[in-house]
């Protein structure tokens, strides 16, 4: 009966049936894994060629590291391909998160550099006006001197092997044949200038006979203080941008760019083209391969406190700006000190160097304004050595000779070095924590999800069960993921690099620690009431009124910031907070010691940076 319903099949047609059931359901299995969505996604992020990624699942593929069970759309030449592809997005990552702290170190670098040579500029235009004014007879063969004293400070700024100290003294030394031969002695110039020993005679006792009395040492001082963290300022930006520039050209390791691989792109191989790496995965991964990079962690902290510190001690109050605003009053007083004491400088000369001069015309100063019969009757110094102070009475003859400066104060002057390092300031305290947060940035980038499903490596789960390590080389003995060997050698370089960077910082400058800072990025600068650099951003009241807000604190110290001991008129500041730069050596000006003195500084580098 069965033979009648059914035709008989030969055993060859039983196995064609058999093998085209095998095949519809491998069609169905393979249809259910297609490749169209991983060729898609291998196409917009530009992996490679498309022919790289098979139109169709295949099975039993030997692949290196996306290894499963199951139909794949991957082959070894995908494999090849997404490895270079990730290597090559990791480092892009990189260099994006990066790039904004080298912007920052770079153009803040250039930006105070700018600056230094705008203050260089001022001062140096200030003093030269000096001596074409006031010293006009000094002026054409002093103008050469004063030119190479400011190149000397401004190649010290820019980091070359060149003492603040030897350059003031040098300029002096070179000053003094002229203030002898010129406003001492003005009759023997000629008997002087005959044979250069006379004038190399003079250089070299400079010192020795202390023409110009405390002055020049007080100027260098101040000068070698003030410049020097400037100095080390733009030593430090240039150190932290090599920093940058070794972790930009990072190498990633053989073992790190396959696990990367495993975490971005194995699981498009079996299809899943949306699904994201769990977080602590992730975290794994990122700080596996940059293991290296995060030794950097502990020495960069302690850089970024140092270039805090180190632009506190040259801005904080305002201590460039004063060291360089003396400068021409430094040389003004010295000068009248050369002037005042000529009897027993030209008597002292005479017997080291041997120059018969005859009575000294040593009281007349240069200035027309000042006739010779009101200094005539200045008797001779017998008794006074050329250290000691200048008596009130005999300054009070040259007063005019002290000029202030001849520009009005701008209250909405914004460039100013303590304005350009508040604004550093504020940048940098974001990247402190760089190089340890640098592993969390880059798996914030790849979409980290730790939700009901993520990608574990092998498969998708609903929460990561690994260990997550912590950063550096000796977490990563624990870490499941990436297999870490040996320290990168050019991190460890620059590691080391970094480290001796800081120690040698704080060498030099052992109390850099104890200055104290500003209490607030971006509030006022000075509790006194002073609205020097100050505005209505920093929380300053305008005032139409300026002395209502100064007389209240009239002092020989007024303008004084916080840092000042409580007692009244004491100069002197506590030996844990940054002392305050003087502007004059030797006795206290009352023209300089105002507090509009600044401002009026402030607005001339104003109208130099309006103009440029």
């Amino acid at each position: 009966m069965s033979r009648g319903i059914c035709p008989r099949v030969n055993s060859y047609g039983c196995f064609l049936i058999l093998t085209a059931v095998i095949f519809a359901a491998r069609v169905n299995d393979v249809d259910a894994y297609s490749c169209h969505e991983v060729r898609t996604a291998f196409q917009l992020r530009q992996v490679g060629p498309l022919h790289r990624v098979p139109e169709t699942p295949g099975t039993d593929v030997d692949l290196l590291v996306c290894k499963h069970q199951g139909p794949s759309c991957c082959t070894r030449k995908t494999e090849e391909s997404y490895q270079f592809a990730v290597k090559r997005e990791t480092l892009h990552d990189i260099h994006s998160y990066s790039y904004e702290l080298e912007h920052l170190l770079s153009g803040h670098s250039d930006a105070f550099h700018d600056m230094f040579q705008y203050l260089l500029s001022f001062s140096q235009g200030h003093l030269s006006s000096l001596m074409e004014g006031t010293y006009s007879s000094l002026s054409r063969h002093a103008l050469p001197h004063v030119n190479h004293l400011f190149s000397s400070l401004s190649l010290y700024l820019r980091g070359a092997n060149i003492s603040v100290e030897a350059s003031v003294h040098k300029f002096f030394n070179n000053l003094f044949p002229l203030v002898y031969t010129r406003l001492i002695n003005p009759g023997i110039e000629g008997n002087i200038m005959i044979g250069s020993n006379m004038g190399d005679c003079l250089r070299m006792i400079r010192q020795d006979v202390n023409a110009f009395g405390p002055h020049p040492a007080v100027m260098a001082q101040e000068l070698a203080e003030a410049l020097g963290a400037g100095q080390q300022l733009g030593l430090a930006l240039e150190q932290g941008l090599e920093v940058m520039n070794a972790t930009e050209h990072v190498s990633l390791s053989k073992e790190c760019v396959k696990s990367l691989m495993k975490m971005v792109y194995c699981s498009h191989c079996r299809g899943l083209t949306l699904i994201k790496p769990c977080v602590g995965y992730c975290l794994n991964v990122m700080r596996g391969c940059l293991a290296s990079v995060s030794e950097l962690d502990q020495p960069w902290r302690k850089y970024t406190s140092l270039v805090e510190q180190l632009t506190h001690a040259m801005a904080g109050h305002h201590s460039m700006e004063l060291a360089l605003l003396g400068v021409r009053d430094y040389v003004n007083e010295a000068l009248l000190y050369a002037q005042l004491h000529g009897p027993l400088i030209t008597a002292t000369v005479d017997k080291v160097c041997g120059l018969s001069t005859g009575k000294p015309t040593s009281m007349q100063p240069t200035s027309p304004e000042v006739t010779t019969s009101k200094v005539a009757s200045f008797s001779p110094l017998p008794s006074a050595a050329p250290s000691k102070p200048l008596p009130e009475q005999w300054l009070g003859q040259f007063a005019h000779l002290r000029s202030s400066f001849p520009l009005k104060p701008s209250k909405n002057n914004k460039h100013s070095l303590r304005t350009l390092s508040r604004e550093f300031l504020m940048y940098l305290q974001r990247y402190k924590s760089f190089f340890a947060a640098l592993p969390e940035m880059l798996c914030e980038g790849e979409n980290v999800v730790d939700d009901a499903t993520c990608w574990s490596g092998d498969d998708v789960v609903e929460s990561y069960s690994g260990r997550v390590v912590g950063n550096g080389l000796h977490a990563q003995r624990q870490n499941p993921e990436v297999r870490v060997r040996i320290p990168n050698p050019t991190l460890a370089d620059v590691k080391e690099r970094l480290e001796n960077f800081n120690q040698e910082t704080q060498q030099r400058f052992p109390k850099l620690g104890q200055m104290e800072v500003w209490d607030e990025l971006g509030s006022g600068e000075m509790a006194e009431g002073s609205s020097t650099d100050c505005d209505d951003e920093d929380g300053c009241q305008a005032s139409g009124d300026g002395q209502s807000q100064t007389s209240n604190t009239q002092s020989p110290g007024e303008g004084k910031p916080i840092a000042r001991q409580p007692g009244g008129d004491s100069p002197h500041e506590s030996p844990s907070k940054p002392p305050l730069v003087k502007v004059i050596g030797g006795s206290v000006s009352t023209s300089r010691a105002q507090p509009w003195n600044l401002a009026l500084f402030s607005a001339a580098l104003f109208l130099l940076w309006t103009v440029f």
